[in-house]
């Protein structure tokens, strides 16, 4: 049996066999390589496989130039102009002043005195679309994580103090919307005693059976979460 070998290449080489620049290779299938680079950099997004990655790729060639260029301009320009709000940690665009500040901190009807923490950007905005939350949020960025390295000082809590001590918009309460995983429920317990002590209230989100959901497949511990929280009915 003969033995197949890779075509060869020479580390540092500014070509590859294709002929293609060097960094790029050719995908499966005869693709170009800058193509397939573009693939590749696509399969890095969450949620994203390399067939969906590919399909883009190729959807961004065959579509018009229109399409690549202006998506191209965008993201080169997205990090120029994005940055976290200087004030709870969402999404901001910078102003004419290079002051960024998202539009629920300048949103004047926001309860100014209710304060909800969150983990990610991510969970901010599933809460905002249930459109039950009127206050503010300020976004930690991490939870608390030993087995990970992630301690308490890694944690954003000398900006969160002080967010609850501004003069101009004093906090009543903070709801602690971390996750209910082993991370958020330290994170939160965390939280509780630090604000706690500083005689803020602060309060849990409830955690139970999902509408729709059946109680026969639901785990004890959530069953035992949604018995405890229970409210009056009727």
């Amino acid at each position: 049996m003969i033995a197949l070998r890779p075509p060869a290449s020479l580390p540092g080489s500014s070509k590859l066999p294709n002929g293609g620049p060097a960094g790029f290779r050719s995908a499966p299938g005869g693709l170009p390589g800058r193509l397939s680079r573009v693939a590749q950099l696509l399969a890095r997004l969450p949620g994203v496989g390399e067939k969906t990655a590919q399909r883009f790729a190729l959807f961004l060639v065959t579509a018009g130039e229109d399409t690549a260029r202006d998506l191209g301009s965008e993201l080169a320009e997205l990090c120029d102009h994005i940055r976290p709000c200087t004030r709870c940690g969402h999404i901001a665009e910078l102003d004419d002043d290079g002051r960024a500040l998202c539009a629920i901190c300048q949103d004047t009807r926001r309860d100014g005195a209710l304060l909800c923490v969150v983990a990610r950007v991510q969970d901010l905005l599933a809460i905002e679309r249930s459109g039950a939350m009127r206050g503010r949020y300020f976004v930690l960025g991490r939870l608390l994580s030993p087995l990970e390295g992630v301690g308490a000082e890694e944690l954003p809590l000398e900006a969160l103090r002080a967010r609850v001590r501004d003069p101009e918009q004093p906090v009543r309460e903070v709801l602690v919307a971390t996750p209910p995983s082993v991370d958020g429920e330290a994170t939160a317990l965390l939280l509780a005693r630090e604000l706690g002590a500083m005689g803020i209230q602060v309060t849990r989100i409830a955690s139970g059976v999902p509408h729709g959901g059946d109680l026969e497949f639901a785990d004890q511990v959530t069953l035992g979460r949604a018995i405890e929280g229970r409210k009056s009915f009727g």
